[in-house]
């Protein structure tokens, strides 16, 4: 059996990893230059063919299987062409999926994937389970199954952040537990249209049973569309009551549990370590994957009280001259960024900019004039950040976030937050979120005091 992998980053050499230990011969095709890639002499070590600068369609379709990394956009010729070649064509997350010996709980949505699916695993762990945390986190499913083949761990939980992308490349796709956080414009060029980008996101419960669970943010206006359509039973969490599932008390800042009929109060929520409205919604996803796996109520009380979050997503750096410095270079898109500024109620001095995709940041007009004291745009996007808030708060306007955190600290006063929350992707200037958080806290650490 031949397999091509399309892509050779993270997930495409975690898949044909996997393809390889499963006995397939493989071939890793990939578009950019190879000195991209450094993960390449894994593919050396391990006798896996592999090209790179192009693709050779007529060696890329000599293949059983063709396993598409959920970068490659879906108009990609390669994709094209393996279509009218009639060879089977599916997506990283679909492939490894296939071969999981343990329940998976897939989790989902524009914003909090990434804390929610860690939150998630964090408490399974408290209720004796063998959880990971992985997929569109950084650490590829398909790395994981390939390294539980040989030693299959007793109790495990595939805990996966499934990202649109690798959603719409989904066949099979089987989680136990689903959860959708919520759905807002995002990733539209990829898509080509936001109908595309909603039926992405609910593929994720598009093979549940009524066995599974669904698990709905009761706030999101398309969830009630998409309970119409899911087979499995539906829990819902959001800030007014529910028939099942969590909500938010905010009168007596509680979190509340309906199950049938009745009312447990589990905790205050203004008890979370982690900050802001958006994380109180996380942590009542997360809770209810824990409940749909039999956790108890005390063993996620003690889990959401000693979670302090995941690095990039509103995370503390350091304090300087009385300055708190945060990184939330996860904030990708400007609802995320909406969120953030929420967290917060002392004077901000915004970092925004990056890669724009179809950004509106009027959703952002009204907590700016209310809470930043100035913005500070950088990157591509820096002229059109800068027109867009130059009116209504006082702006600086730069090409590289090292620049910004520079001149961040010359005009922040002490008991400011200067907050790194770009509200666009990273890729003008960096090689993902990550990258732009860590030079971010490098250059905060080199700052003076």
């Amino acid at each position: 059996m031949r397999c091509t992998v399309i892509g050779a980053g993270k997930s495409g050499i975690a898949a044909a990893q996997l393809a390889q230990a499963l006995g397939y011969k493989v071939f890793v095709t990939e578009s950019a230059p190879a000195e991209r890639y450094p993960a390449l002499e894994y593919l050396r070590q391990s006798g896996i063919e592999f090209e790179c600068g192009g693709h050779t369609l007529e060696r890329a379709l000599e293949a059983d299987l063709i396993v598409s990394s959920p970068g490659i956009p879906p108009s990609a010729p390669i994709l094209h062409a393996a279509r009218n070649a009639n060879i089977e064509l599916i997506g990283e997350l679909e492939f490894s999926s296939r071969f999981a010996h343990a329940p998976i709980i897939a989790i989902t949505g524009t914003n909090g994937k990434t804390t929610t699916t860690a939150l998630t695993a964090h408490i399974l762990r408290s209720g004796g389970y063998d959880a990971i945390a992985c997929g569109n986190n950084g650490l590829p499913l398909s790395q994981v199954i390939a390294e539980d083949l040989a030693n299959r761990p007793s109790r495990r939980v595939y805990v996966v952040e499934a990202s649109s992308y690798q959603l719409s490349q989904t066949v099979q796709f089987h989680p136990v537990v689903a959860a959708i956080l919520n759905i807002t414009p995002d990733h539209l060029a990829y898509h080509g249209s936001m109908d595309n980008y909603v039926q992405a996101k609910w593929k994720i419960f598009q093979n549940q049973t009524p066995n599974d669970v669904l698990i709905l943010c009761a706030d999101d206006p398309r969830a009630a569309e998409a309970s119409h359509y899911a087979q499995s039973r539906i829990e819902w969490f959001g800030l007014h009551p529910v028939a099942a599932g969590m909500y938010a008390n905010t009168t007596e800042s509680s979190i509340v549990l309906v199950s049938s009929n009745t009312e447990v109060k589990l905790m205050r929520y203004t008890d979370l370590p982690v900050r802001g409205i958006h994380n109180v919604y996380n942590s009542m996803a997360a809770a209810l994957a824990a409940r749909a796996m039999e956790v108890t109520n005390e063993n996620i009380r003690d889990s959401l009280l000693s979670f302090t979050g995941v690095e990039h997503r509103l995370e503390h750096v350091r304090f300087v001259g009385g300055i708190e410095y945060i990184n939330d270079s996860k904030a990708t898109n400007v609802n995320a960024t909406w969120y953030a500024l929420q967290a917060f109620e002392q004077p901000i001095v915004l970092l925004l900019g990056g890669q724009a995709d179809n950004n509106d940041y009027s959703v952002l007009d009204d907590l700016v004039r209310q809470q930043c004291r100035c913005i500070v745009c950088f990157g591509q996007e820096a002229q059109h950040i800068f027109d867009h808030f130059c009116t209504s708060v006082r702006c600086y306007r730069t090409d590289t976030l090292e620049e910004a955190v520079t001149i961040a600290h010359s005009v922040a006063y002490p008991g400011d937050i200067v907050l790194l929350s770009p509200a666009c992707k990273s890729f003008d200037e960096f090689i993902n979120f990550e990258h732009r958080g860590s030079v971010f806290k490098e250059a905060v650490y080199r700052l003076p005091g």
